[in-house]
């Protein structure tokens, strides 16, 4: 086998796919351009002055209404935890907990107000930072660093506070530590990204707020909660948890005014608000819909509450705090001022005029930041930005013409008073304006790469198709094909590296491996349309009707269009968001759909039924193959899995009416004891049953006989899985209600246990790469003299073999003579496991990657576990009998719908393993399976997040071999012991059309290339639907939806291509592993007598069919 040649060739296909990926999404995800600009208080934005207005020493702009300021974020503060309602006489947990707000907002209504914070998505905690501090909008492609926090460099809230000479001192997420190196006069971080841990951060933020408050040595000071957050995550909204949680921070709210002065300003804010399950990061009502709390022991507004609580953008609270503390608002600030805040000497017409001067200062930072932006950027609307040029010129001016007619007191207060209220809502339309402009036209795209990446990928995909077509035609194919596309492009990677270095520009890796990965291509195709013979092109070109009839060709032509077809309709639902928004329903019927067209083609090609004698034809109806009712019970089967795959959906929030399962969540969510312990035992059951099915079908095939360490470790270190798995399941459903010592012991068990798993999947994998074989060799022939050679050890060179040859044949003809002449199939050495070696190296690895995948979701969802191993084993046997049925002539070539069908099932099975390809659904907790502090690197939760988010994608990639192993495997001669008896020469020619497995190794050519199509096949069916997303993210760029539907579909499949071509490359790796571990087995026989196997009678204790190597004496000697 030419093991090199084949992963080299797949993993080039893999670096186009990601080229084109990446640089697609250079061009679609960009971020927005941050200026390096500063706002100062030299800067010319000073309003006109008026007669009672004047700027003491000190402050920016404005007078300094406040020395001081508390901000405590409580994190994912939803406006529903914050709102009381006396009337509401049965909360819910997370309802009238903050009586406190309340309290102080009615008792004292000129001093506290409660808002409706409107956040900007995405909602994630980083980017709402961003958007606190700065008053911009992060773009969509920040979510990715999320946990990754590069510095904001963009001029913001707290650089200007240091700027001016004020002491910032935070307590709280370390997610701030990233964001805001050095700009600290203190600060207290604890590790935020364990969402399971509720009291770390908040309990050492109160272990030093109210010391800090009442040293006094700070300007501004900001705590920022995270257990409300990880409740929601942990256990959602509607639960005791967040009931004891609100509490806590309604005390701390009480506690904390007490400590707090006159001069300083409270304000309590929530970044972003949660589902009904506890996430966010989309652009739900609930995830956007925070809550702002404003309080001070002086009067802050000249008026009383509406009696609604007005709703504002997050953005507004950047410019209001920096002019209520005197320092000048961030250069790139895009938010409104709320002017409520500024109620001037107390009367109506020193409010106005206030908040006039206010919003004017605001308006000329805006207009300021606009034109230095459009200066760089070039990307907002030409006429728009004139529009609002004109709306703040002429406010500008109307504003300076208005004070100068009240210094020549030429104006009554009504009309004085008419005028400034229309003159501030023109400030409000042009501040309001200027936002909306940015945020329609925020996210600047590169068209260029766009399209270059998107050719790039097409043109992968047209590579894999007809590499795929030819890679059985011509076994040299790939490997002639293959050299010149590497040379050139390393030659021009190198090229341009070097071009980078003389000109003195930075090397820009995506570039270069982008042209690199085109060159490549454009080198391949070039030599294999050189390679393709002038007449053999024009011949391809003829239409086939001329050597085949019409029926014919329409069977064929319909044996692809159906599986293409269903393609196709998949791809071309990824340009409609209802089609993504319901895929979850869309994929398992697309799958259900093609298996039930096979069936219907086999019963028009009449392969179902058996040939028409006089008397059927005379009744008029024809019998059903025996086969032909077993295919039909498998696709049965499968329609059975595909319903209740169904029960495990996650929901969108797309989809109101749509109910999360009660599988998704962990079992500690349950508060019914007997309901908790029930579904534990079927839990753990379900890995009992998976684990005894697996067994039961290795020592079916004979692979448990043997003593490796290998098949040692699936005896006992299955069992051994299953326990910790259990035991992990049994103190994390229980954690909660441990108490005292007990309390301690439960912690150390929740790292142990999937520690002790994480140990024997490694050691279960190291063992399969070591030793793969599950072979056991039985010799009971009698003994044979040994072979008389003139040299000692191997056979060397030709002359060595032309001793030998004939003695290996002669002892096999007296072999065979002796058995006839016996009449009788005794074994002489027999080899059990030999013909299922390939699959059930495979098997063992799915198997362990279950158990590590499992230990990563909820326990419930190991049902969902249990039914991908049943329809993956149904898929299987279904594609095996369709080519049994259809006489396939081909068994090297696994067709297209079976990989298709194949490709289903993993997208699937995404869904049904309660995912969604949006980041609200993402399953975080994941991260913290056996680590009970904080990570220290970044990678191991990423990693742990992702085999968690993709398990099906890594289950079905691994396990795709098998589609081209199954139907060898089940050659089983197990018929044979139905049949009559038959004469001895008659049974052993049939003994020889029952070799499993090992007929691939007749053909290792062959074997090497079946592999190369099936991965091509496998590659190019993730490549149109990666296509499909890209085009569609490409296309309607603009469309409503792009960020909340297409972009994230968009993430999730290229990061689902990523991960499954990485495991597709490992299950491919770990067949030629097998497959040099059994050419090292034979080697090991030589040249002894033992090269005759044969019976597949089972005899006991050793269980299994027994595979003969008869015809494989010749493969030996080449071997040797």
């Amino acid at each position: 086998m030419q093991r090199w040649p084949v992963l080299l060739f797949l993993a080039w296909v893999c670096f186009l796919f990601v080229a084109g990926i990446g640089l697609f999404m250079s061009g679609f995800l960009l971020t927005r351009i941050e200026l390096a600009h500063s706002s100062s208080c030299s800067d010319p934005l000073t309003p006109p002055p008026w007669d009672r207005q004047s700027l003491p020493p000190g402050s920016c702009w404005m007078p300094q209404r406040f020395s001081k300021a508390v901000l405590v974020i409580i994190d994912a503060l939803r406006f529903e935890f914050a709102w009381f309602n006396p009337a509401n006489v049965s909360p819910l947990p997370y309802e009238n907990k903050l009586s406190f707000l309340h309290h102080l907002a009615t008792s004292q209504p000129r001093h506290a107000r409660l808002y409706r914070f409107r956040a900007d998505p995405p909602t994630a905690t980083m980017q709402r930072i961003k958007g606190l501090t700065t008053g911009s909008l992060p773009t969509f492609i920040d979510v990715g660093s999320n946990f990754a926090t590069y510095a904001i460099q963009e001029d913001n809230l707290l650089a200007q506070l240091v700027q001016n000479g004020r002491k910032v001192v935070f307590m709280g997420d370390d997610t701030w530590e990233g964001l805001f190196p050095k700009k600290f006069f203190r600060s207290y971080f604890f590790p935020s990204f364990n969402v399971k841990d509720l009291h770390t951060v908040d309990d050492g933020i109160l272990q030093h707020l109210y010391p800090t408050v009442d040293g006094g040595e700070w300007d501004l000071l900001i705590a920022h909660f995270l257990g409300v957050d990880h409740c929601g995550h942990k256990h959602g909204p509607d639960h005791p948890e967040m009931a004891k949680k609100l509490t806590q921070m309604n005390e701390m709210l009480r506690s904390l005014v007490d400590h707090l002065g006159n001069d300083t300003l409270l304000l309590v804010a929530g970044d972003h608000g949660m589902t009904e399950t506890g996430d966010h990061g989309g652009d739900s009502e609930k995830e956007v819909n925070a809550a702002l709390f404003v309080y001070s022991k002086t009067p802050l507004f000249g008026t009383g509450p509406p009696e609604e609580p007005e709703a504002i953008p997050q953005v507004n609270l950047v410019p209001t705090v920096a002019l209520l503390l005197g320092v000048p608002i961030p250069y790139s600030n895009i938010g409104e001022v709320m002017a409520e805040l500024f109620p001037g000497d107390g009367d109506a017409l020193s409010a106005a005029l206030q908040q006039l001067s206010v919003y004017h200062v605001n308006a000329k930072q805006v207009d300021r930041f606009l034109h230095s932006y459009s200066l760089v950027a070039q990307d907002l609307p030409a006429e728009q930005l004139q529009h609002l040029q004109e709306i703040f010129a002429a406010a500008v001016e109307e504003h300076v013409q208005l004070l100068a007619q009240m210094q020549e007191a030429v104006l009554v207060f009504p009309e004085l008073e008419s005028r400034l209220g229309n003159l501030i809502s023109r400030f409000q339309l042009y501040l309001r304006e200027a936002r909306a402009v940015c945020t329609q036209t925020w996210a600047r795209f590169h068209p260029l790469r766009m399209v270059a990446g998107c050719t790039l990928i097409a043109a992968s995909c047209l590579l894999c198709y007809v590499t795929s077509e030819l890679a059985t035609a011509s076994d040299s194919f790939y490997r002639s094909c293959l050299l010149y596309p590497l040379l050139w492009g390393l030659v021009v990677a190198v090229l341009l590296g070097l071009a980078c270095t003389f000109i003195q520009e930075g090397l820009d890796l995506l570039l270069v491996s982008s042209w690199a990965a085109a060159v490549s291509q454009v080198a391949f195709f070039w030599r294999w349309w050189g390679r393709q013979p002038k007449r053999a092109r024009v011949a391809s070109s003829q239409p086939p009707l001329a050597a085949i009839g019409l029926r014919q060709w329409l069977r064929a032509w319909l044996g692809l269009a159906f599986p293409v077809g269903i393609l196709l309709f998949r791809c071309g639902a990824m340009f409609s968001d209802s089609f993504v928004v319901a895929e979850a329903r869309v994929a398992p019927f697309l799958l259900a759909s093609l298996v039930v067209l096979l069936v219907g083609k086999l019963h028009w090609d009449g392969r179902l039924t058996v040939p028409e004698g006089p008397k059927q034809q005379l009744l008029g109806f024809s019998s059903y193959r025996k086969e032909s009712w077993y295919l039909l019970y498998l696709v049965a089967v499968l329609l059975v899995c595909v319903r209740l795959s169904i029960f495990f959906h996650q929901c969108r929030e797309e989809i109101p009416q749509c109910r999360p399962s009660l599988f998704i969540a962990p079992l500690a969510s349950l508060r019914n004891t007997r309901a908790k312990n029930l579904f534990y035992l079927l839990c753990v059951a379900s890995l009992v049953g998976l684990v005894f099915v697996v067994r039961c079908w290795l020592r079916h095939y004979g692979n448990l006989n043997s003593s490796d360490p290998l098949v040692l470790f699936v005896r006992w270190g299955f069992p051994l899985v299953v326990i910790c798995i259990a035991c992990y399941w049994a103190v994390a459903s229980s954690a909660e209600d441990s108490l005292g010592k007990l309390q301690e012991l439960v912690q150390v068990a929740l790292v142990a246990f999937p520690w002790a798993v994480y140990g024997l999947v490694s050691v279960g994998l190291l063992l399969l790469l070591c030793n793969p074989m599950t072979v056991f060799a039985k010799d009971t022939r009698e003994s044979a003299g040994p072979i008389v050679t003139p040299y000692l050890g191997v056979p060397s060179s030709e002359v060595d073999f032309l001793h030998v040859i004939p003695q290996i044949y002669r002892r096999m003809q007296e072999s065979l003579k002796s058995r006839l002449e016996r009449g009788s199939c005794k074994a002489t050495v027999a080899a059990y496991g030999l013909g299922s070696v390939y699959s059930a190296a495979l098997v063992i690895a799915l198997t362990l990657l279950g158990f590590l995948l499992l230990l990563l979701h909820s326990e419930r969802l190991s049902l969902a576990f249990l039914l991908l191993f049943l329809e993956a084993f149904v898929l299987l046997h279904i594609h095996t009998r369709a080519r049994s049925l259809a006489g396939d002539a081909e068994p090297f070539s696994v067709p297209w719908h079976a990989v298709i069908s194949w490709l289903l099932a993993a997208s699937q099975f995404f869904y049904s393993t309660g995912h969604q390809p949006i980041f609200p659904a993402i399953h975080w907790n994941a991260a913290f399976v056996g680590f009970h502090l904080d990570h220290s690197t970044n990678l191991l939760p990423a990693v742990l997040v992702g085999a968690n988010t993709f398990a099906s994608h890594i289950l079905f990639a691994v396990g795709c071999p098998l589609l081209l192993l199954w139907p060898f495997v089940c050659e089983s001669p197990s018929l044979q012991r139905r049949k009559p008896k038959k004469e001895a020469q008659e049974e052993l020619q049939e003994e020889e059309e029952h070799m499993m497995e090992m007929r691939l190794r007749e053909s290792p050519e062959r074997f090497s290339a079946a592999l190369l199509q099936l991965g091509l096949k496998y590659l190019f069916i993730l490549g149109m639907q990666l296509l499909a997303c890209v085009c569609a993210a490409m296309i309607l760029r603009r469309h409503l939806m792009v960020w909340k539907v297409f972009a994230p579909k968009f993430l999730f499949e290229a990061l689902g291509f990523v991960v499954s071509s990485i495991c597709l490359l490992l299950g491919i790796s770990l067949v030629m592993r097998v497959d040099c571990a059994v050419s090292t087995w034979f080697s090991q026989l030589r040249l002894s007598p033992c090269l005759i196997f044969n019976s597949w009678t089972m005899t006991a204790p050793v269980r299994g069919p027994r595979c003969r190597l008869l015809a494989f004496a010749s493969e030996l000697l080449l071997s040797s």
